[in-house]
């Protein structure tokens, strides 16, 4: 190789790392090499053919050759009999035809070459460090030759650089999956979603965003395991991914999904495309013999309806999302304007919440539960009271915050510790109490240690487990799909503690309930207790709750009680026992303190403290 020659590769390697360097793509690097290959070699004409990892062969760059014939061999198997590159590509060596009329190897190809005038090719593999074949660089020739040592040096040259460029170009590819696209799915990650909901906003065409949740994955992390947990992700990842074309399907982290709904300008075809990915994702998902159910709950927004900005349109696609989880779960719900104002509300609310949890503004009052029969207090139901701004307010305006599963828990846990220390003061101080009542929630036993958390706190009270009395509205019973509460209320029943089925007859009322809730008490809701005395149906009601409560074998409280004409209707109904302003309002420890007190004196002297109301 003359000097000329040495500078002449040198330039063009330089030119070449340039390009690699600056992060050109790599069919511009593809084209810079066969134009400067067929610059040094005058009477070659050159191809580069990539080879995938299932031996298909796919243009890369062939400047010089008509578009027919690159299009042709895409998709081209390697081969035994592929022409000089697929045989090249199938053999790991170099071929060399010197006469593409009579060799066989080009017996499939040779009628889409031969009429370009070119009569030879010679085609050199070019391999990764692994030593796998992943492109062909080929020189075809217009007679019938080989190679000579000049064009042996260039393309020596090239197919070096071809093979430092294509792996550059992997490396960048597999860095760009690693950072915009998700592990476990495949699908595009939060970055890339990010980026393509500004890039569909700045298009200014049509498009909805779903944003969706799937249904009971901890669950199925808690019960089955993580593997099992990623299979159903992974599952419905790959669902969403074959729902249809015009949807971009993105994993947001854990089991939040966004969908990017192309060309979508209503929220009825939004709602068209969310039926389809609920079909789609609806369904058993199976792993090592066990089969758990996959279902989604979705929220959407439109494009420009909803808002014109990603901040806008997400938060509103949450909002639904949020919506529907409480009110439709494994269902869709489209954005309305009403929702925005509804949980801004709730937000500010779980912050006032939050703050008033890690300020320790939470209280116990507690309310008498009395006989009726004799006006003694058998119980107290303690009630969760917030010290906002100096005054005292009711946890239940807060009810929208404590749909979040880590304020209930929370709220729940310093009830739980507070009256434990009251408690314990009434044993100190030999004041009977008999029971006190305590409210718990859905997320007390989602949270999955509700009953280590009463055993660890009344047992470091050092108060006996018979003296709670547990109150779960129907609500948390039914509101999960599987037995989970039940069996957790069993569990605890075994341990002693007393359970109550709160504000029976309110949203979920059923009479088969009383049948399979797991319960010592049945607490009738106000809302019935109310209208006694003013209207026959709720007296027929309660009468024939009170009736049949009595036959299971459970006791019945009722709610609510106000005025001495209730409390007369329900001693002639058979009810015993009853809680409500007649007897006392919610109070204070202390104030509790006092009344526990005056009652016992009043009970040694025979005075009856509860003929009036306390204040």
């Amino acid at each position: 190789m003359t000097g000329g020659e040495t500078e002449q590769l040198l330039r063009l390697q330089t030119e070449v790392l340039e390009a690699v360097a600056q992060g050109e793509a790599l069919p511009a690097i593809g084209r810079l090499l066969c134009q400067r290959a067929e610059q040094l070699a005058p009477e070659a004409i050159c191809s580069i053919l990539l080879v995938d990892e299932h031996s298909t062969v796919r243009a890369l760059a062939a400047p010089s050759l008509p578009k027919f014939y690159s299009s042709a061999i895409n998709g081209m198997k390697a081969g035994p009999k592929a022409g000089s590159c697929g045989t090249a590509a199938y053999r790991k060596q170099e071929v060399v035809v010197t006469d593409i009329a009579i060799d066989p190897l080009w017996d499939d190809f040779r009628a889409l070459i031969l009429p370009l005038g070119l009569k030879a090719c010679w085609s050199t593999p070019i391999k990764n460090p692994a030593g796998e074949v992943i492109a062909t660089f080929a020189f075809y020739f217009r007679s019938c030759r080989g190679p000579s040592a000049t064009e042996r040096n260039i393309v020596e040259t090239c197919a070096h650089l071809c093979a430092l460029a294509i792996e550059h170009e992997r490396i960048r590819d597999r860095n760009f999956r690693l950072a915009y696209y998700d592990v476990l799915t495949g699908l595009p990650n939060r970055g890339r979603y990010n980026e393509l909901l500004s890039e569909h906003i700045g298009m200014d065409q049509p498009f909805g965003l779903i944003l969706l949740d799937i249904d009971h994955l901890k669950s199925v992390n808690d019960t089955i395991g993580h593997a099992a947990g990623d299979r159903l992700i992974a599952t419905v990842g790959a669902r969403l991914s074959a729902v249809h074309p015009t949807l971009i399907p993105c994993r947001l982290g854990g089991d939040e999904f966004a969908i990017i709904a192309r060309g979508c300008a209503s929220h009825d075809m939004l709602e068209h495309w969310a039926s389809l990915v609920s079909d789609a994702t609806t369904g058993m998902v199976e792993m090592s013999g066990q089969s758990f159910e996959a279902h989604v709950t979705m929220g959407g927004a439109v494009f420009g309806v909803d808002g014109t900005d990603a901040d806008t349109l997400s938060q509103n696609a949450d909002f639904a999302l949020y919506h529907a989880k409480e009110a439709r779960r494994g269902g869709y719900m489209a954005f309305e304007a009403d929702l925005r104002t509804e949980m801004t509300h709730r937000i500010a609310l779980v912050r006032q919440l939050d703050q008033a949890l890690s300020e320790n503004l939470v209280e116990p009052y507690y309310q008498p539960i009395v006989n009726l029969e004799t006006n003694e207090i058998v119980g107290l139901e303690a009630l969760a009271r917030l010290r906002i701004g100096g005054e005292m307010v009711s946890v239940g305006e807060y009810h929208l915050a404590l749909t979040d599963p880590r304020l209930a828990c929370e709220l729940t846990g310093k009830m739980l510790e507070q009256v434990a220390q009251d408690m314990r003061g009434w044993l100190d101080a030999g004041i009977d109490f008999q029971h006190v009542g305590v409210n718990v929630t859905t997320g007390d036993f989602q949270r999955g240690d509700l009953a280590e958390r009463i055993i660890d706190i009344f047992g470091w009270a050092d108060v006996p487990l018979s003296h709670i009395v547990l109150e779960v509205n129907e609500a948390v019973f039914v509101g999960g799909s599987d037995r989970s509460v039940p069996h957790a209320v069993e569990a605890l029943r075994s341990r002693g503690i007393l359970v109550a089925l709160d504000d029976f007859g309110t949203g979920f009322a059923s009479l088969t309930h009383l049948l399979s809730f797991p319960v010592d008490v049945i607490k009738i809701d106000r809302s019935f207790v109310t209208k006694l005395g003013v209207d026959g149906p709720s007296e027929t009601v309660v009468s024939g709750l009170v009736d049949i409560v009595k036959k299971l074998g459970m006791r019945i409280v009722a709610e609510g009680v106000e005025y001495e004409a209730q409390a007369d209707a329900l001693r002639r109904f058979g009810c015993r026992l009853a809680q409500g302003y007649l007897y006392s309002k919610p109070v204070s420890a202390a104030q509790c303190t006092r009344l526990l007190e005056a009652y016992a004196q009043g009970r040694a002297n025979g005075a009856n403290i509860l003929n009036r109301r306390s204040a």
